[in-house]
């Protein structure tokens, strides 16, 4: 055992000295809350995922909040989520009204079953929330391809869902900001997807998130909503002649994200433009000035920091070829992974030794962390009905899993420490 005890922290946020400048001038400009920086990290996020548009928010769950309720989604519908993952892949399901409908993920690696997922889907299936757990992007063909089959099944209820034809693919991307499948970046994939901006992640506002979209048919003209159902968000919202689709989900955005006030602040500050409109009922989840200030500059630091990332899990797998322990590919010919999280399994032990494992990390000053425990076995969703025994995949793929720090904070001999303490404690089993 080594004697000098490192401080080994989990996940830390990576703020420099220009993060802290860019607030500062935030905050002595005047405008704090959401304006002109927020504007500009939008379009940041955007251009750097390849997205048709993206909104920040206050927080992923947000993000994955509105793209159920731009969709119209609400009761009578369903949703299809895996059973390993967090709860705000799910909990969103609720919000809205909608039935949770869980599936199982693989046998070897915490990705939704693809073919549980073709057999869940009802003429009630108005979506799927596929999620890119540890930053590793999903089979989004693989999804679009169970869409179409099952096309035939589907019952849009809104403008937005006739229009897509299809059930929609809207991905919990809140790992994998920077990850990329076939070439094309997370965030221009899927139909909907919204990332994680939380001060764990690899890039951080501290709080917040941002939601993108690719629709095919996003730069045509809107139609005018036929439908009258009150779920849906985009019949209450007057239509703009000529309007894209893409603009016109910009603007239900901006309005479920303000109280469906029809003017920002921003707006309302300009001479004799005091008057708005109350549109909806709506919610309250933007995106302050201060938080995007930090964005803005993580923005530029970015592609180091996920190059850092890179080395560090490169490092990791070579050291612990040897060992018995399985961990999960982050970069192949079909996919690059963020690299947000470092999960290893200990082959062939129990959760009481795992936790083991974990307890004495800690005692050597090393943080790790278990992600995740499945849904199912959370008292939330056991009221719910869910129960773990009918997911065998994902609670092996828990029972003995741990997870690693692995963040740009730490230097070389810091995880060289990790490596030679976690090889010493597991051979030690």
């Amino acid at each position: 055992m080594t004697k000098k005890l490192r401080n080994v922290p989990f996940s830390p946020p990576d703020m420099t000295e220009a993060e802290a400048g860019e607030v500062r001038d935030a905050i002595l400009s005047g405008w704090i809350t959401t304006g002109p920086r927020t504007k500009q990290l939008e379009r940041e996020v955007a251009a750097f995922t390849g997205a048709a548009r993206s909104v920040c928010l206050n927080s992923q769950t947000a993000c994955g909040e509105m793209a159920l309720r731009l969709l119209g989604i609400g009761e009578g519908d369903e949703v299809i989520v895996p059973a390993y993952t967090y709860t705000a892949s799910a909990s969103v399901v609720e919000h809205v009204g909608a039935r949770l409908v869980m599936v199982d993920v693989l046998p070897d690696r915490p990705e939704l079953d693809y073919d549980a997922v073709a057999a869940a889907v009802t003429s009630r299936t108005k979506a799927v929330i596929p999620v890119d757990l540890a930053g590793i992007p999903c089979d989004y063909d693989r999804l679009f391809r169970i869409a179409e089959e099952k096309k035939s099944l589907f019952t849009p209820k809104t403008d937005l869902q006739r229009k897509m034809g299809r059930m929609a693919i809207c991905c919990d991307a809140a790992h994998a900001f920077g990850a990329s499948r076939g070439g094309r970046m997370v965030g221009c994939i899927a139909d909907f997807s919204s990332f994680s901006f939380h001060a764990v992640k690899n890039f951080t506002t501290a709080e917040g998130g941002a939601l993108t979209w690719n629709l095919p048919f996003g730069a045509e003209p809107a139609e005018k909503d036929l439908d009258n159902d009150p779920r849906n968000p985009l019949c209450g919202v007057p239509f703009i002649e000529g309007e894209t689709w893409n603009d016109r989900l910009y603007r239900v955005c901006q309005l479920l994200s303000l109280h469906g006030q029809n003017k920002d602040a921003l707006a309302k500050t300009r001479l004799g433009a005091w008057e708005y409109d109350i549109i909806g009922p709506w919610y309250k989840c933007n995106m302050t000035d201060v938080a995007a200030a930090i964005g803005l500059v993580q923005m530029k630091r970015y592609p180091a920091l996920l190059a850092r990332r890179r080395r560090m899990i490169e490092r990791y797998d070579e050291a612990f070829r040897e060992l018995d322990v399985c961990v999960l590919r982050h970069y192949t010919e079909a996919y690059e992974s963020s690299g947000h999280l470092y999960l290893v399994r200990l082959c062939g032990r129990s959760r009481e030794e795992t936790d083991g494992v974990i307890e004495r990390m800690a005692g050597r000053g090393i943080a790790t962390n278990v992600h995740y425990k499945p849904l199912p076995m959370m008292t939330a969703y056991r009221r719910l009905g869910f129960d773990i025994g009918d997911y065998p995949h994902a609670y092996r793929l828990f029972e003995n899993e741990i997870t690693l720090p692995l963040n740009t904070r730490m230097t070389d001999e810091d995880q060289e420490y990790v490596i030679r303490n976690f090889v010493e404690i597991v051979k030690a089993l």
